[in-house]
Formats: structure tokens, sequence, C-alpha cells
């Protein structure tokens, strides 16, 4: 095995805290790191806190993956949830799951609904990929979901952004709108401003190919105070580290990056994202957890 292919085995390493400001990952998958193990999870949850990351959002795809993430934050303080159907599973909105969602919505710790949105990438390259119509029909419910709830709205926007406008626009976008791994470009960052929508930074703001060049234009129109910071975990290692297994812990690698690329100080981008993750997801307003990572099951 060559040093190059070993190498992308290594998780990144576990960065020093940005001074004592607590970063927030606005959003990962827990489940998808390998935490459905309690015991991975507190070791996955331990290793965030060492990095002096304080808090995450665990997001779900599909219904299993929602029951789980609701557990998982009523099971830890450092977790809370969002729950919904990934745009790619939208054929799996039957009556059943809707009914579903819509009581996990109420659980404790469960802060957001998503992710849903639109994703014209897999729709070609994934015969189980939900085709757009049917992606717009959930991506609707989702919209209106939240806004009967009251709970944010966690976008999943790929290769769709003007698909994700006119829906938000024909639908009314929910008070609190987040666009998860935000990957558009000036005018959409200067809409996400006008609108007053979150946009959450991923490692692929951080990534130096020609395709993020506009991306990374992008994040330095976005106002500090509707930018949040994420993993995406286990998906989209940030620069250098990209490629390798991603966790929680490696958000402030991102923070770091993205501090130097708009020339602000890092404790500053820490504390701003991290306030602006506490206020969309309302992190203070949560109860307590009531439950015991011991459970032998999230299902």
């Amino acid at each position: 095995m060559g040093s190059g292919k070993s190498d992308r085995d290594l998780p990144p390493p576990v960065p020093e805290p940005i001074g004592d400001v607590g970063v927030v990952d606005a959003h990962t998958h827990l489940d998808a790191c390998g935490a459905r193990d309690p015991e991975v999870l507190a070791q996955i949850l331990d290793r965030a806190t060492s990095a002096g990351v304080t808090a995450m959002v665990t997001t779900a795809d599909d219904l299993a993956s929602a029951r789980w993430a609701a557990w998982a934050a009523d099971s830890d303080p450092r977790v809370f949830a969002a729950v919904g159907l990934h745009p790619t599973r939208s054929n799996d909105l039957t009556d059943d799951a809707r009914a579903a969602i819509e009581d996990l919505t109420a659980q404790p710790r469960v802060v957001a609904v998503g992710e849903s949105g639109l994703d014209d990438y897999w729709t070609t390259r994934r015969e189980d990929c939900a085709q757009l119509d049917v992606q717009r029909e959930a991506f609707a419910w989702h919209i209106d979901l939240a806004k009967r709830t009251g709970l944010p709205l966690v976008i999943h926007d790929r290769d769709a952004h003007d698909a994700i406008l006119d829906v938000l626009t024909a639908e009314g976008a929910p008070p609190t709108t987040v666009f998860h791994c935000f990957s558009g470009d000036v005018a959409l960052a200067e809409r996400c401003a006008q609108e007053g929508w979150y946009a959450s930074l991923s490692g692929t703001a951080t990534f130096r190919n020609a395709n993020a060049a506009e991306l990374r234009r992008a994040a330095l129109r976005l106002p500090a105070e509707l930018l949040l910071v994420e993993t995406d975990a286990p998906f989209l290692t940030p620069h250098p580290y990209r490629g390798r297994p991603n966790e929680p812990y490696v958000v402030p690698h991102t923070v770091r990056d993205l501090a130097e690329l708009r020339d602000e100080p890092v404790e500053r981008l820490a504390q701003i994202s991290a306030d602006n993750a506490r206020r969309a997801f309302r992190l203070a307003e949560q109860p307590q957890p009531s439950l015991s990572v011991a459970r032998e099951s999230a299902e």
C-alpha cells in the first residue's frame, strides 16, 4: 500500500480548541460516523469536546436515522437533532412516514426539520433516487411542517439552486431557514443575506480546486450574523485533509480556514458562528437529556 493511500485512511489530527470559545457543528450525521453503538457515540462526542466543540446537530436522512437522532439528542447534552427525509429518499415519504416525522418533531431536543430540499446530482446517478417532481412535493411538505411546528428548516441544495428558490418563493420560507452545506455562488449568498436565511459552510468552502473558487467568493459575501459552520460528517472533510474520515471534532479546522479567507480573527468567527447556531436552533431553550446512552437500541 502506498503512503498516499494510507494517509487518506488516517483521521485528521484533533485540533486545539479555539481559545476559550466553544464551536458548534451545525450539521453532522453521527449515526453515519458509526455512533449507533453507544460506546462509539461517547468516543465521538469526547473527541469533539477535546477540540472545543460544545454542541452539534445530528441530522437525519431517512426515518430510521430520524428516530435515532431524536434518541441521541435526548441522551447527551452535546447533541441536538434535525428530523426529516433526505430529498433523494422522497419516495419513502408515505403517510405513515409523515406521521412519524411529525411525532418526532415534538420530541425533546429536536431542534429542526430536515434535511429536505432538492438534489439534481443523484437523479441521473442512482436508480433509487427520487425524481425532482417527487422531491418538490416532499420539500413542500417539510416546509409546511417547519412552519406548523415553529422549527427551523434545514435545506439540502445540490445542483438545484434555482429550483430551491422557486419552491421557497411558491411555498414561503419558514421564519428560520438554513442552507446546509451552502454551495451557491455570490448571487445566492446575496439572496440569503436579503432574506435573512442562514448559510452553513462545510469543508467544501475550504477546498482549493477550481470548482470551489466561486463558493469561496460567496463565503466572503455572507454576513457574519447569518453564517454557520458544519462538518456534514462523515463527509466533506476540510482542506488539507480532504478525503479522510470526518467527525464533529474536525470543525475547528474549517473555522480557522474560513477566518483566514475572510480576514477576520478566528476567535471572532468561532464565537459568531456558534452564537448564530445557538440562536437559529434555540439551543439554550432545550431541556436537558432524559435518557442514558447505555440504551441497547435506538430503534
